[in-house]
């Protein structure tokens, strides 16, 4: 694996066609959520400036032609933060993201992997690596044939049966 930076990383994106995210867990304990996160559980009102940043490069990425995509494998009943992400998702819908969500217990016959990862156009893999306690996350890309093959073909089995955002919160 090559670590990347977070600036590599969205070069890369803005340099593909098609960049596909797949998001495998319940809850993320990743620090700089917790404000916001918290601001949320005591029902208090949120400017979501700390998600400016992913929401403006959704925004330009998206207007040059690059196709972001997003599938959450979550669970039912919803953990706090899935019903959290819910929320934010509608911010990334209307910055040109298209979100999916799949509910864990149709995923079953899937060879899921064991982290999250983003695929950019067919032929680069990019696992969002997290630290033991969640905290940090970075970005390594992952140069096996293998493990390129296999994520495409989650890719395409989960896409196909993901429930598009705007019906899956209807």
């Amino acid at each position: 694996m090559e670590p990347l930076s977070y600036d590599h990383f969205k070069a890369l994106v803005r340099s593909s066609m098609r960049a596909f995210h797949l998001e495998l867990k319940d809850s993320y304990n990743v620090a700089a959520e917790d404000e916001p996160f918290d601001k949320w559980q005591r029902g208090e009102p949120d400017d979501y400036a700390w998600h400016q940043d992913l929401l403006s490069f959704l925004r330009g990425v998206t207007a040059a032609g690059v196709r972001v995509q997003r599938v959450r494998i979550v669970s039912i009943p919803h953990t706090d933060y899935a019903r959290w992400g819910l929320e934010i998702a509608r911010l990334n819908a209307h910055a040109g993201e298209d979100m999916r969500y799949l509910p864990r217990q149709l995923t079953k016959d899937i060879g899921l992997p064991a982290e999250d990862y983003w695929l950019l156009d067919d032929d680069m893999l990019v696992l969002s690596v997290f630290s033991e306690d969640g905290r940090t996350g970075a970005f390594a890309r992952e140069t096996s044939p293998h493990m390129l093959r296999q994520c495409l073909a989650v890719r395409d089995e989960v896409w196909a049966r993901a429930i598009p955002y705007a019906q899956y919160v209807a």
